[in-house]
């Protein structure tokens, strides 16, 4: 069974996307994230009508009835668990294995180049590799990949800075994890890169 999880934000103005507040204001960085959020959802959605995978939001702020009233009573959800980001993803992963999920991916709402034939890839390239990786242009990646939890891509990084990936294939070839990549994509974090919308 395939499955992909999605992590994102109750669009709270002011808690969300704080590093484009600067260029669009508190409320204009909300209505941002609602925006990546609502696409992204909809791509999954479009995937998961062709294409055998289940699909999870995985949330931060707001609450159940809030994140249904949002996207629909039609998805799963679950809260993110606490911790950095390693620790939610590695918590995310291993309540999907445990329930029996073969494949899983994880991604965030950030890479508006991401689409249904790039996920769909990312699941098939999973039949044959032990982790898959969508490389963003800023270091990082916009998707992770796996068919077990792997505990130690998670730990010891620094996230959110430009050595995450590297640190990540590293870790993996010391583990001599069979890797796969999928296109560099870039990714809406800051200021400069908004310009990337309007392409």
């Amino acid at each position: 069974m395939n499955h992909l999880i999605i992590f994102t934000r109750y669009p709270e103005p002011g808690k969300t996307k704080t590093r484009l507040i600067p260029a669009l204001g508190a409320e204009g960085a909300a209505n941002l994230q609602r925006k990546l959020t609502e696409e992204t959802v909809a791509k999954a959605r479009e995937l998961s009508s062709v294409f055998p995978v289940s699909v999870e939001v995985r949330f931060a702020g707001g609450n159940l009835s809030l994140m249904e009233s949002w996207l629909g009573s039609n998805l799963q959800y679950r809260e993110q668990d606490s911790g950095d980001l390693g620790d939610r993803m590695a918590g995310a992963f291993q309540t999907a294995f445990n329930s029996g999920i073969q494949r899983g991916i994880i991604i965030g709402i950030d890479c508006p180049g991401l689409n249904g034939e790039i996920l769909r890839q990312a699941l098939e390239k999973l039949e044959q590799n032990d982790l898959v990786l969508g490389p963003a242009e800023d270091g990082g990646y916009y998707l992770i990949g796996l068919r077990r939890l792997i505990p130690e891509l998670f730990r010891g990084i620094n996230w959110g800075t430009a050595e995450v990936r590297e640190k990540t294939v590293a870790i993996a070839q010391n583990l001599h994890l069979a890797i796969d990549y999928l296109p560099l994509l870039p990714d809406i974090d800051r200021p400069e890169d908004l310009s990337l919308l309007s392409n």
